[in-house]
């Protein structure tokens, strides 16, 4: 006999509000109904309401993880529309920023993993590392999260020699306690038992889905937009890209934290390799008619921009699309066959961020016809 078992929306196994409709068979899920819809902010209406230099404020807001990769793709999709490029060592900064960014992402990543599975103790120790690199952030641009360092035609601020010894040092640091983490989640009797085939997702299931990011490198799909679509100053340096064959959350912590050694040798090399020169470039304030599309490897995978002009200070359009969306459907493919139990773990396995992925559509049920909703109707509707 089989039961309907909800989780969410609001639920202490969950980060984030979502709902899932989970059919059991005793203790086995065979089923899984996913919705979305309880944290959506309208970013992508929003847009065509601000120049295009506030529209790259309002791209850093999608993501609290992410903001940094969030305004390189939109920075990028500007300058395609506008024209200009930015100068190399721009392009260089950006990269670094990047991948600091992406340091701290797949150090949070392990951390709430490792909370997942009652491992306190690991849980303290990689957020105690995450600190250093959102110090290194702090001292580079001046914030710790939505670090405004990209401007169309550019960046805001430039790595001077003094920044240069700080960043080594803690580089040296997260590459220590990094291999050292590998080691925990490779050989760690409690991370193996709750993590060693749990939530598989084939190599086959993985490019049906159309799965991005380290998800999709976990189950053996070798992709990444840094070496297959370069962007900022990705084609002057080497991307080893990290891959794994099982498909299961062990497998995704071990490629996120392969990854995160690759993100500091990415660095270093940026560092040395960085040319002198301009870091920002003049940037017309209304744009010519056109349209532009960019893509990303943000940490959970690829984020992809899109923007159209009509001519002038405005977008006319401007679509978001986030790794998680992406992600979803693998979310219920890997739910299935599991227990109840192991929920939480599982849909962590792909570092899920539902409020960069939130979206609706609203159709008129008698004609069919999808229409935009102002902030005033919506707020009614909530009424």
């Amino acid at each position: 006999m089989s039961f309907v078992v909800p989780i969410g929306p609001q639920h202490p196994a969950l980060e984030e509000p979502e709902h899932f409709r989970v059919t059991v068979e005793g203790e086995e899920i065979v089923d899984v109904d996913f919705r979305l819809g309880y944290m959506h902010r309208g970013i992508e209406r929003a847009f065509q309401e601000k120049t295009f230099d506030r529209a790259l404020y309002l791209s850093e807001r999608i993501c609290g993880i992410c903001s940094g990769i969030h305004t390189v793709a939109c920075v990028e999709t500007i300058e395609q529309l506008a024209d200009i490029e930015a100068p190399r060592r721009a392009k260089y900064i950006r990269t670094i920023v990047a991948e600091l960014e992406r340091v701290h992402s797949h150090l949070l990543w392990a951390g709430i993993a490792a909370h997942e599975i009652g491992f306190m103790t690991l849980f303290h120790l990689l957020w105690r590392d995450r600190e250093h690199v959102m110090d290194v952030l702090e001292m580079l641009t001046g914030n710790r999260v939505n670090y405004a360092a990209n401007t169309i035609g550019g960046v805001r601020f430039d790595i001077k020699p003094k920044h240069l010894g700080k960043i080594s040092k803690v580089l040296n640091k997260l590459e220590e306690d990094t291999l050292h983490y590998i080691d925990v989640f490779t050989s760690d009797q409690t991370v193996i038992a709750r993590c060693e085939g749990e939530g598989i997702l084939s190599k086959k299931d993985a490019l049906k889905l159309s799965t991005v990011g380290p998800t999709a490198r976990a189950s053996g799909v070798d992709s990444d937009i840094r070496r297959d679509d370069s962007y900022a100053a990705y084609d002057d340096l080497d991307v080893d890209v990290k891959t794994a064959a099982e498909g299961d959350v062990l497998a995704n912590a071990k490629v996120r934290l392969l990854e995160t050694l690759e993100a500091i040798n990415i660095i270093r090399n940026a560092v040395d390799q960085m040319p002198e020169g301009e870091i920002s470039v003049k940037v017309p304030k209304e744009l010519p008619e056109g349209q532009a599309t960019n893509r990303v490897e943000a940490p959970r995978g690829e984020l992809f921009y899109h923007f159209k002009s009509e001519g002038g200070e405005k977008p006319a359009r401007g679509k978001v699309r986030a790794p998680t969306l992406a992600n979803i459907p693998a979310i219920i493919e890997k739910l299935k066959g599991e227990t109840v139990a192991e929920i939480p773990i599982v849909v962590a396995s792909i570092d899920p961020c539902f409020c960069c992925t939130e979206r609706v559509t609203v159709v008129d049920k008698d004609t069919g016809e999808s229409r935009i909703v102002t902030k005033k109707e919506m707020r009614e509707m909530r009424e």
